[in-house]
């Protein structure tokens, strides 16, 4: 290091993590700035929320239907669609609700009178540039577009402070809810955090949990680093690939059965329909 200072991005993280060493800095603080100097590194594909785990309302639905996912979902802003799911008109906030849940006297709906702007913005966009836009404007939430202009997923401001401060337990966390999706008859989408036993119960499958407790552990040490997005490894008779990670952990996972018996695949599924 010429001259004893940092003449890069490494280097500068080598000096933060002497000083960790040092106890000049705590664990925390250290993560944070780390944090801070990869935002510039990462791109809005790299932690938007995909479009297929997307919470969106439809512009035609009545208010009875709207309400409930409002309610059962939390969420305090929701992407309006038109007819396609990838053509998002506008987004509606959970509280301009409120004026319709009064009974009989509350007035007409229509759903049109209540959209806000939506703010669009590519999947190659820098997170540090996405930050200072939501700062200057205000906004929590944008919808990131593909290269044909349909909606791919959404962003949210806490999504890209995460990156920063680390995880933040609120509405959009995949950690609330089911953890496994099914996509197709051998697709499905499972979060990281699944645990063996429930994934193993799911699939009939027989994976270790001695060494460790999620899906997202065991895929990690097969890749043997902690892989970013589009990433994938074969386990079994399972291909999983990273849909979602930040340059801490790794949020959810495709999950390809290459069994393509329906039943062996997925006992779990077969067993609910026979029901």
């Amino acid at each position: 290091m010429l001259g004893g200072e940092p003449q890069d991005k490494e280097q500068l993280l080598e000096v933060l993590k002497d000083a960790r060493e040092r106890e000049l800095l705590d664990t925390d603080t250290l993560s944070m700035v780390e944090g801070a100097l990869q935002v510039s590194d990462l791109r809005v594909r790299d932690i938007m929320i995909p479009r297929a785990e997307m919470v969106y309302l439809k512009r035609d639905d009545p208010l009875e239907t709207i309400l409930e996912i409002v309610v059962k979902s939390a969420h305090s802003r929701f992407p309006v669609t038109g007819e396609d799911k990838g053509e998002v008109v506008g987004i509606l906030l959970a509280k301009d609700l409120l004026s319709f849940c009064k009974g009989n006297g509350r007035r007409a709906f229509n759903i049109r009178e209540l959209l806000r702007s939506a703010v669009f913005v590519p999947e190659s966009k820098r997170l540090n540039v996405l930050l200072k836009e939501f700062r200057s404007s205000r906004n929590h939430m944008a919808i990131v577009i593909d290269e044909y202009g349909s909606a791919a997923g959404l962003v949210t401001i806490e999504d890209v402070l995460e990156q920063i401060v680390g995880e933040i337990d609120d509405e959009h966390d995949y950690d609330e809810g089911p953890g496994i999706f099914r996509r197709g008859k051998n697709e499905f989408s499972a979060k990281a955090r699944t645990p063996i036993e429930d994934f193993n119960e799911y699939f009939g499958s027989d994976f270790s949990d001695e060494e460790f407790d999620t899906i997202g552990g065991l895929v990690v040490n097969a890749l043997g680093h902690l892989p970013k997005r589009g990433e994938s490894v074969e386990l079994g008779r399972f291909r999983f690939t990273v849909m979602r990670a930040d340059s801490r952990r790794v949020h959810l996972l495709s999950v390809e059965s290459l069994d393509f018996s329906d039943e062996a695949s997925h006992p779990a599924e077969a067993a609910r329909r026979a029901d």
